[in-house]
Formats: C-alpha cells, sequence, structure tokens
C-alpha cells in the first residue's frame, strides 16, 4: 500500500515510534500536550537500570544472542554516561524516557538497539521504572524521618524536667514535662515512618514481563528480572501489573500523614515562639525578618511547611481523581500519576529536613514556661483527685466543689495556689494541709505515673522505648 503521506504533512520534527500506522500524525503541539519527557525523564536511571535486566534476561532465555546483550548494555552505559554529563539531547518528540532511551541506544548501536523492546511495552516498563523510583524515594524519606525522630528523642533526653503547659482546645489542661511533648511527636513520626515501610513494600514488585496487558508469547523469565532489579517478587497478574497505582497512593497517603504532623508541630512552633508564648527561641538561620520593621523574627520557614500541607494533600487528591473510573488496563490518564507522586516527595522530603534543622537549634525558655503552667488553673484535676482519695467523695461531687473554687479565684484574679488552708476549709471542710502538695506544679506532673504519663518514671519508660523502636527502624534501613 502506498504512504499517502504528503511533504506538508510530515512533522518538522522526528516523527513517534508508533508513526507507520497512520496517514497522519499531531502535531508537534500535540506532541508537546501528550508529552511526559518533561516529568518523567527524571526516572532516567531506572530505566536504564530496567532496560539492561532485561536485555540480560533476554540474553539468558536466548532470545537475544550474548553479542547483542553485550551491544546493548554497553550502548545504555554509554548513554547514561551522557545524561550524568549533562551531554544528552531530550527531545520532546520522543514522548516520554522510555523512547528518548531507546532512540539514543539505536543511534549509538544500530540494530540492536532496536531488539532491546522484545517482549516487553511501555506500560510494563513505566510500571517499572516508576516502582523502582518510588522504592528509592520512599527510602530516602524513610531515612530522613528517622533523622526528625533522633533530634526529638535528644530533646526529650534534655528537658525531661522542665515543666510546660498542656493545651487542648488551645486553653491550658494540665501541666507536662517539655519531654512528654516531644515525644508525642516522636510516636507520630515513628508511625509515618512505617507507613512509608509500607509504601516501600507495596512498590517492591517487579511488572516487567507482563507487556502491554496480557503478557508475551516470548519465554521470559520474569523472576531473573526481577532478581537484577532487587525485587523482592514479581506481580501475580499482567492486567493488574500495567494498571496498579496503589503503590503510589501508598506513598503519598504517607505524605500526606506525615505533613499534617508537620504542620500542627510548626503550627505550635509559631505560636510558641512569638512574644505571647515565648517559650521557645527559634535559630536565627530558621528565620525571618520583615522589610519594614527592624523588631521582626518571623518563622517563617515553619509557615511554609504548614503551607505546603495543602499542596501534598492536593497531589494525593488530584491522582485519587485520575485513577477514579479508569477502565482496565492502561489508559492514557495514567501518564497524569507522576507529576503529582513527584511533587509529593519532593515537598515531603523537604519539609521533613527543614523541620529537623528547626528543631535541632530550638531553645527553651524554661522559666517563662513554668510560670505559665502556674496559670490556668492547672492543678483543678487534681485538686478533685485529692478530694476523693482523702475524703472519699464522687469525683463528680469533687468536680463541683473544685469548680466552685476556681470561679472564685478567677473573680479574684488569683491562682489556686494563692489560696490558704482556711479559704479552701471554706469550700469544703474536708481539706488538711497536705493538700499544698498536691497544688504543686511539678507534683502535679509527676503524679501522672500510668504507662504514658508525664511523670518522671512514665517519661524514662517512653524514651526507652521510643529509642529502641527508633534503634530498630534504623536497622531495618539499613539493611535496604
Amino acid at each position: 500500500m502506498t504512504d499517502k503521506r504528503s511533504a506538508s504533512q510530515e512533522p518538522a520534527f522526528n516523527a513517534p515510534a508508533w508513526s507507520g500506522r497512520f496517514v497522519d500524525v499531531p502535531s508537534e503541539e500535540l506532541i508537546a500536550f501528550g508529552a511526559s519527557l518533561p516529568i518523567d525523564k527524571r526516572m532516567w536511571r531506572q530505566d536504564i537500570a530496567g532496560s539492561i535486566a532485561h536485555a540480560k534476561m533476554l540474553a539468558h532465555q536466548s532470545v537475544l544472542t550474548q553479542r547483542e546483550y553485550e551491544a546493548i548494555e554497553r550502548g545504555l552505559k554509554e548513554v547514561a554516561a551522557d545524561i550524568e554529563a549533562g551531554n544528552f539531547e531530550w527531545n520532546i518528540a520522543d514522548e516520554d524516557v522510555h523512547m528518548a532511551i531507546e532512540r539514543a541506544l539505536t543511534e549509538r548501536i544500530g540494530e540492536d538497539g532496536a531488539r532491546l523492546h522484545t517482549g516487553r511495552s511501555r506500560n510494563d516498563q513505566v510500571a517499572t521504572d516508576t516502582r523502582l523510583y518510588m522504592k528509592e524515594r520512599t527510602l530516602d524519606i524513610a531515612r530522613a524521618i528517622n533523622a526528625l525522630r533522633r533530634e526529638l528523642i535528644e530533646l526529650a533526653e534534655k528537658n525531661s524536667d522542665v515543666i510546660v503547659p498542656g493545651y487542648t482546645h488551645l486553653q491550658k489542661a494540665q501541666p507536662i514535662s517539655l519531654a512528654h511533648y516531644y515525644l508525642a511527636y516522636a510516636q507520630m513520626f515513628e508511625r509515618d515512618f512505617k507507613r512509608f515501610m509500607a509504601a516501600y513494600e507495596a512498590a517492591d514488585s517487579c511488572p516487567l514481563g507482563s507487556a502491554a496487558l496480557a503478557g508475551t508469547s516470548y519465554p521470559l523469565d520474569r523472576e531473573f528480572t526481577a532478581r537484577e532489579l532487587g525485587f523482592s517478587k514479581v506481580t501475580v497478574n499482567a492486567l493488574d501489573s500495567v494498571s496498579d497505582r496503589d503503590f503510589l497512593l501508598d506513598a503519598m497517603y504517607a505524605a500526606c500523614t506525615c505533613q499534617i504532623h508537620l504542620s500542627r508541630m510548626a503550627e505550635e512552633l509559631i505560636l510558641w515562639t512569638t512574644e505571647e508564648f515565648g517559650f521557645l527561641k527559634l535559630p536565627d538561620r530558621y528565620s525571618t525578618g520583615s522589610s519594614i520593621m527592624p523588631q521582626k523574627k518571623n518563622a517563617d520557614f515553619a509557615e511554609l511547611i504548614r503551607g505546603k500541607t495543602g499542596r501534598v494533600v492536593g497531589d494525593l487528591n488530584s491522582l485519587l481523581i485520575t485513577l477514579k473510573g479508569l477502565p482496565l488496563a492502561y489508559n492514557k490518564d495514567m501518564q497524569e500519576d507522576k507529576e503529582p507522586a513527584f511533587d509529593a516527595m519532593d515537598t515531603i522530603e523537604q519539609c521533613v529536613k527543614v523541620m529537623t534543622g528547626m528543631v535541632a537549634g530550638l531553645v527553651a525558655n524554661e522559666e517563662r514556661m513554668k510560670a505559665a503552667s502556674m496559670g490556668g488553673f492547672m492543678a483543678a484535676t487534681d485538686l478533685a483527685d485529692y478530694l476523693v482519695e482523702k475524703a472519699h467523695l464522687p469525683f463528680r461531687q469533687a468536680y463541683e466543689i473544685v469548680g466552685s473554687i476556681v470561679l472564685s479565684c478567677e473573680r479574684q484574679g488569683r491562682t489556686l495556689q494563692d489560696l490558704s488552708i482556711d479559704e479552701l476549709q471554706g469550700f469544703f471542710a474536708g481539706f488538711g494541709r497536705d493538700v499544698e502538695s498536691a497544688l504543686r506544679i511539678d507534683k502535679v506532673v509527676d503524679a501522672r505515673s500510668t504507662e504514658g504519663g508525664t511523670s518522671a518514671k512514665a517519661i524514662a519508660a517512653q524514651l526507652e522505648k521510643t529509642k529502641q523502636a527508633y534503634s530498630l527502624d534504623e536497622q531495618q534501613v539499613a539493611l535496604l
């Protein structure tokens, strides 16, 4: 059959690899619109690794000769060296990183390069590249989270005797040790670490060999390829393999949850470093000034962490909506998976590292924290507990008595600690001289001795468990 394309229909750039079936091809603008190359070219290392492993497997299975494999491997390594050195010319007409590298390989070694794509499709190729990439990125972020956990553990060890108000509804509730506060976030980030490790495991299946959607007639050894690429297993179903992006959703959900934890902590750092609170001081290198007000020291980087949370949550939402309702198997919509996934991973890693540096330089104003702990009637619950224990009152009755004491103090502008024994006995005769101990803030803190509490004993136990978990998690990452 005669090719009906006229000279005027020929594109002014390299025709796509699939153009042979068409009498006309999309315009340069449409090719650019459909290209993923500007986004997915960051996966060039994974793409080359996957191609070398695939070619090695084909040679092992006698689909390629040893000479053809060696030519392909040599050519791909030369392409990698060019990209690494910045000498590689990316052409938007190639559409994606896979075709760009295959084109360069074929130009370099000739017909042998054209044999590389035997037994595979861009569908399983991109799934493989993306899984390899996400395995690397989830480990990077897990390591960054562990660095933040280490700083929080060190801060907790240094501040176990520092007393700070604990809040509910942003109202003073009960006094706690500052170590109790830091260990709360250490627990959050421990769970975040585990979520990223679960995302790593979700990505750790090799889809290469699934081809377009139904497998291939070539005698591939998928287990061989998986071992070459460091996967622990192969995917089970070819149709699922090329259309599965759950592993991206897992990683992005982990990023969202971690980013929300960072945002909560950033909000408290912003509040606690204001003049009104004055509990903490940020290091200068993690603060900025004003262009017009010389006195200002702004927590801009904490604010940016808080602000970037919407971005990461939006990335996850974007991919969820893209995947919703897609029929099996691969659809071009799925090209939109990488930009939000890459952005979420980049953003969370940056934010974790910034928070780590910020936390490492925090300085506590111990006197301000303790003074603040004297206000807000934060010994009120302990006063009620005293009546339950000493006078055997039901807690609700003790609660009512202490509530009336608080109301009286509030009207007079006094604290519970300002009241004499005689004044307390005016509210209830069962108060004894030992009530003064129940109102001491340090005693209030140390009375919370249940597991997970804020007493010195409970904090020591929490620290030990937190450090053990951190050590085990560090060992886990080191093995991968």
